[in-house]
Formats: structure tokens, sequence, C-alpha cells
């Protein structure tokens, strides 16, 4: 896939006087005028204070922490286990690609982000095409890619190439795991810097399951890590609609939907259905959490691929708070889960921060007021 059809596909269009220029009527977008977005912004603080433009990716530390990759305002944001927000690195409004300190740092569009325990951030720079580090005092540096080269070549750091890599886990032994969306491959980066294609073919997306280069995905977003010794992968193939597992020797298996068939209904394996599934986690009890972006939902997929909705009503866009189906989302993306098993999502249309309980409560964290024109994020 070239990277200008797959630059196209994913970019991000901002809010206010960009909107016209990119909600064209020959895009397929998820854009609904008449669903109430709230105010998007970058603002520090607490409470009402509090803005994001877009946020995408959540992680979380164990002491209760949020970090969140805020896509539209190219940077790093932290939010305290106390409710305070503050930006840690990159400067809103600002992209590019530099290392750096604190607001010095730039970022283009950042997406997954994962943390070490000793408070390391990793994320995806996605439209850098690059995966970077951040320190617990905001030092960023790149890890893997050069910056505005988009390629697919495995190698140590500098070397190696990405295309718009997007989602990001990470193992106990310090190995990174990347889904490489443009490429439509997983890519796997050793503590050494070394990067090596674990699965999928480069320019070759399809839904076929198999072992490496055999497999294909389509646009696959969000990755996770199981807690077990074999270490598996799940991953988020949106495009394909469905939830893939991946083992260490490269092998590929559908857990959950049917390729190229959208749909909300919950049920095992191929009997399940999702709309551009994108944020995938696994907390601690083995369930497995997923973000069902445009069906407005949070689905559970157990082990076996049994799927149930924790949260969210399908199709239904809003903000409201709630138990269950009785609260809306409006395209939630990335998706962390804490220590006691509650979710935090990153429900982007509406540019805030929610929680989610394992009893399926969603509350808003920070909630900011008002609301702002259509925002236009373009499907995969």
């Amino acid at each position: 896939m070239g990277v200008n059809k797959l630059s196209a596909s994913l970019s991000i269009c901002l809010l206010g006087l960009t909107l016209a220029a990119c909600c064209r009527q020959d895009q397929a977008t998820s854009c609904n005028e008449t669903t109430p977005i709230t105010e998007a912004g970058s603002s520090d603080g607490s409470g009402n204070n509090v803005r994001f433009s877009q946020p995408n990716a959540i992680a979380v530390d164990t002491g209760g922490n949020l970090f969140v990759t805020d896509t539209a305002n190219n940077t790093i944001r932290k939010i305290s286990a106390a409710g305070v927000a503050s930006t840690l690195a990159g400067s809103a409004g600002k992209a590019g690609s530099a290392d750096g300190n604190g607001q010095q740092a730039r970022f283009n569009q950042p997406g997954g982000i994962v943390i070490d325990l000793a408070g390391n951030l990793y994320l995806a720079d996605t439209q850098n095409h690059i995966i970077r580090k951040v320190t617990a005092a905001g030092v960023v540096t790149t890890l893997a890619g050069s910056a505005g080269q988009a390629g697919h070549d495995d190698g140590i750091a500098g070397n190696a190439r990405f295309n718009q890599p997007w989602g990001l886990t990470r193992d106990s032994a310090g190995n990174l795991y990347v889904t490489d969306t443009g490429n439509d491959t997983v890519r796997k980066i050793t503590p050494e810097g070394v990067v090596t294609t674990m699965a999928g073919t480069a320019g070759n997306p399809g839904s076929a399951d198999g072992s490496g280069a055999r497999a294909q995905f389509n646009s696959p977003r969000g990755i996770t890590i199981d807690r077990t010794a074999n270490l598996n992968l799940y991953i988020a193939d949106s495009n394909n609609n469905t939830i893939r597992k991946l083992s260490q020797s490269g092998d590929v298996s559908t857990l959950a939907g049917t390729a190229g068939v959208v749909g909300s209904e919950n049920g095992g394996g191929q009997r399940a259905r999702f709309n551009q599934p994108n944020g995938i986690v696994i907390d601690s009890a083995g369930n497995i959490r997923v973000s069902d972006t445009d069906n407005q939902l949070i689905r559970n997929v157990s082990q076996t691929g049994v799927v149930s909705t924790l949260a969210g009503s399908a199709g239904s866009a809003g903000h409201t708070d709630g138990n269950g189906s009785s609260a809306n989302f409006n395209l939630p993306m990335g998706i962390a889960a804490d220590t006691a098993n509650n979710l935090y999502v990153a429900d982007t249309g509406n540019n805030l921060i929610r929680k989610v309980t394992p009893g399926g409560q969603v509350d808003t964290l920070l909630r900011s007021g008002g609301s702002s024109p259509c925002l236009c994020l373009f499907k995969l």
C-alpha cells in the first residue's frame, strides 16, 4: 500500500477552519453533524479546565497515573492519580520530529503508547514513521526508524523503516511489538534496537491466517500481550473487523469476527461482529477488552473468542455517562487497564477520557464543557 494512499486514509482532520477542506463528500467519514461533541483544546489543569484534541491512546502506571497521546495536539499528556493534567512532552499545534526535553520535542500525530516499570514511555509516532521513547522527566529520543522516511526494512534502530506504525505493546523482557499499519505487518523491536517482521508481508493486505509472511492483516491497529508464559499477542485488525492472535513463533489465527463482515452482534468466534475495532488490552483477569470504534462500543472477548458488550449502545454516538448500554461513546479508540481492572478509554470523537469499571459503569474524567463542530476522522 502506498504511503500517499494510506496517509489519506489515516489522516486526522483538525477541527475548526480546516474542517471544510477535509470533510469531502467523496470520502467515507465517521462524522455525524447532529452528534454533540465536547470542546477541543490543549489546556492543562484539573476538572472542567482541561482540554484534549482527539486523544488517541492511553497507558496507565502502577500508581494510577494516565499517559495520553493527544494526537491532534501532537503532545504527550499526563493525568495524575489526583486528576491533574499536564503536558509531558511536545508543544500543542507544533508538528515535527525533533528529539529533546519536554516542550522542545516534536511529534506528528502520535499513536499507541505503552509504559515500563521505570516510568519510561514508548510510543508510535505515526506520521513520522518512527518509534519514540519518553522518560518520566519528559526527555524524548528516537528508538527506531527515520523521521519522514516510510518503508518496511528490518534492521537496527535508525536503519529500520516503518509505514505509519500505530499500536504498541511491551513484554517483561523489554521487547516492543508494533502494528505497522501502513505495511499491514506486525514488527518486533528488541531492547538492543533490532527490528524484525513477525507476521504479514508489506504491501500485501488480506485476512489469511498462517505463519509469518503467509499471514495477512488489513490495517492492524491496537495490539496487546497476555501474561502467560506463551506471550501471545492479540491484534485489532481494523479493516478486517476481526481480532487476531499471534504466537511468538509467528502463527496467526482469527479469534473473533469474520473478515469483511461488519456488525455488532455478540457471540462466539466467527459469529461475532465488529466495526473498525481499534484499541485492545488484556486485564489481569485475562479478559480481552476492545474499543469497537465505529460501533461506539467497548467489547469483551474471552480467551476462547466469545464476544460480549461491556458498555455503549451500538450505532449510538454521544457522551452520556451511565451503566452498560445506557452510556455512549463517540469514536472510542485507545484503551488501557489498571491494576483493579478498570478501563480507561480515549473517547476520541468527544475529546474526553472515560473510565469504565469491570461492571460496565462509565464515567468521564476531567469533563470539558460546550460543543464543537463535527469531527472528521477518516475510516481506515
